[in-house]
């Protein structure tokens, strides 16, 4: 049986990876399910599936977790060090989907042990690229893109060279605003950015769809992923969100990835690569569709994009200092402190400021770096918002 681990498993992610799991029981033998706030669900799955061990980001969470586990004979373990633990144990796969700078660790620890990492944390590569990369590389590991439009890339390459790839095209919905009167933004509620019009996902990374925050973490990460150059990376607002990425070659062919939105068509193929198995989505039927739209992306909607470019320009660890402003520019978001608009503002004077700080930013890319790189984040982002509030 293939030993698996699912870091995150209580989010949109994975559960889409639990509910593939689950569908072949005899295949898969769980050793590590992760969570957070949501012990019910977590406990319930981490039982169905007879993990080894079940794990709760918070250590406050640790009694209520073991209550709910009692006589299941699955181990209850809590906080940080219960995570990184969890991801040595040895495993052939395992999905990194964990919000958020938090997911870099174990992602690290689940390389560095081997195991084949489905990669859904895109934190991880605009934060630490070279490090995650060189880990895998350094541990014989291989990872696998679990975002739709990198693994729609990835798919895309199969057969093919790097060196006659002259762009990478990924889309984006555009998110709950991508219509809105560009005047009307400053004033979006948090209601109106947690809507998504194509996908069911967390409210977090909802609302970094509509502020397109979401879709600067993918540029970055294609970036690191792909070890192509910024400018060989486009974005195109593609409101059906169907063509989930196109590869571009030096003889003027597009080749392109379509798919219901669904994230079980990129999980699976992680899942099962380098085969391909039957998934239980829907199949696309484009004369029922019709009509396929694109267009560029706006600027001044999502300013987002921008700041991405500069992150790549300016290297080192910039990516850490652009992802820890994002996160705590969010939570101010979410806690009604600062508008939907502002929260690009706070991340583009968090990088402004510590731009500066040479010895922060060109510092060598070690785990100990990039966490100083995002605690400077984190606060003057912090200090951004409470000034502003």
């Amino acid at each position: 049986m293939r030993k698996v681990s699912i870091f995150g498993a209580t989010g949109s992610i994975g559960q889409s990876t639990i509910d593939l799991i689950a569908r072949a029981p005899d295949t898969y033998d769980v050793v590590a399910l992760t969570g957070g706030h949501n012990i019910d669900l977590l406990a319930r799955d981490a039982i169905r599936l007879k993990a080894d061990v079940a794990v709760t980001a918070h250590e406050q969470n640790l009694p209520a977790l073991r209550d709910a586990l009692s006589g299941s004979g699955v181990e209850a373990a809590a906080g940080p060090a219960a995570l990184e633990e969890a991801a040595q144990r040895p495993a052939d796969w395992v999905m990194s989907a964990i919000v958020g700078a938090a997911g870099l660790l174990p992602g690290l620890r689940a390389l560095e042990n081997r195991a084949t990492l489905a990669l859904a944390n895109k934190e991880s590569l605009v934060t630490a690229g070279p490090l995650i990369m060189a880990t895998a590389h350094a541990h014989h590991a291989k990872i696998l893109p679990v975002d739709s439009e990198h693994s729609a890339v990835f798919q895309g390459l199969v057969g093919e060279e790097m060196d006659a790839v002259e762009r990478i095209i990924i889309t984006a919905s555009g998110g709950a605003f991508r219509d809105w009167p560009l005047e009307k933004l400053a004033t979006a509620t948090l209601a109106q950015a947690s809507a998504h019009p194509n996908w069911d996902m967390g409210q977090r990374i909802t609302i970094d769809s509509a502020s397109m925050f979401n879709k600067a973490l993918e540029v970055i990460e294609t970036k690191e992923f792909f070890q192509v150059s910024p400018d060989q990376i486009e974005v195109l607002v593609h409101p059906q969100s169907l063509v989930h990425a196109l590869v571009g070659f030096n003889d003027g062919a597009l080749m392109a990835h379509l798919g219901a939105p669904d994230m079980r068509h990129a999980i699976g193929y992680a899942l099962h690569w380098p085969n391909r198995r039957d998934l239980p989505v829907d199949r696309l039927d484009l004369a029922k569709i019709g009509q396929l739209d694109f267009r560029a992306p706006d600027d001044r909607r999502y300013p987002a994009l921008r700041l991405a470019r500069e992150v790549m320009q300016a290297g080192g660890l910039t990516g850490a200092v652009f992802n820890a402003a994002k996160e705590i520019a969010l939570d101010g978001f979410i806690a009604g402190q600062i508008g939907f608009m502002d929260m690009a503002g706070v991340v583009e004077e968090a990088m402004m400021r510590l731009s500066a700080d040479s010895a922060l930013i060109h510092a060598a890319m070690t785990l100990d770096n990039v966490q100083a790189a995002d605690h400077m984040g984190r606060i003057t982002a912090r200090e951004l918002i409470d000034a502003a509030h």
